[in-house]
């Protein structure tokens, strides 16, 4: 499964019900993460990376890989962090995740942005879009 093939997949859903069992398996297995905004204040990671990220009035996160790991963190923790993942060779610019609170274009809560290769999805709430989120493959990180 590719992301666009896993965005076509998720594009629609209402809000709180993004992704089945099955949607974060084949992302995992896929190497795939699936990211968008929940509530008022989260920002979520799912697939190959399970993680939620304070995002009060949004945030700006960063996801990298690290030996054999992915490192997802928020900008408070990559700024303390920076120099040491300097001198592991991380590319600390094409990995950025930005998760925009209430923005005008598009009308929503939440809405998704990266420099990364990505494929984007809508979710909705009561016939509303509430968020426009992305896809991301392992393979495309720095």
């Amino acid at each position: 499964m590719t992301k666009e093939q896993l965005a076509a997949t998720i594009n629609g859903r209402e809000y709180r019900n993004e992704l089945t069992a099955s949607n974060k398996e084949e992302a995992s297995k896929n190497g795939l993460i699936v990211v968008y905004g929940c509530s008022d204040d989260l920002l979520e990671l799912e697939g190959a990376v399970e993680q939620e990220i304070g995002a009060w009035e949004g945030v700006t996160a960063f996801i990298f890989k690290r030996k054999d790991e992915l490192v997802v963190m928020d900008e408070e923790d990559f700024d303390e962090e920076k120099k040491t993942l300097e001198k592991y060779g991380v590319d600390l610019k094409g990995n950025k995740i930005e998760a925009i609170w209430s923005p005008d274009d598009p009308e929503c809560s939440w809405l998704i942005k990266t420099e990364l290769p990505h494929a984007t999805f809508d979710i909705m709430e009561d016939g509303e879009l509430y968020c426009r989120g992305i896809v991301i493959s392992v393979n495309d990180l720095k």
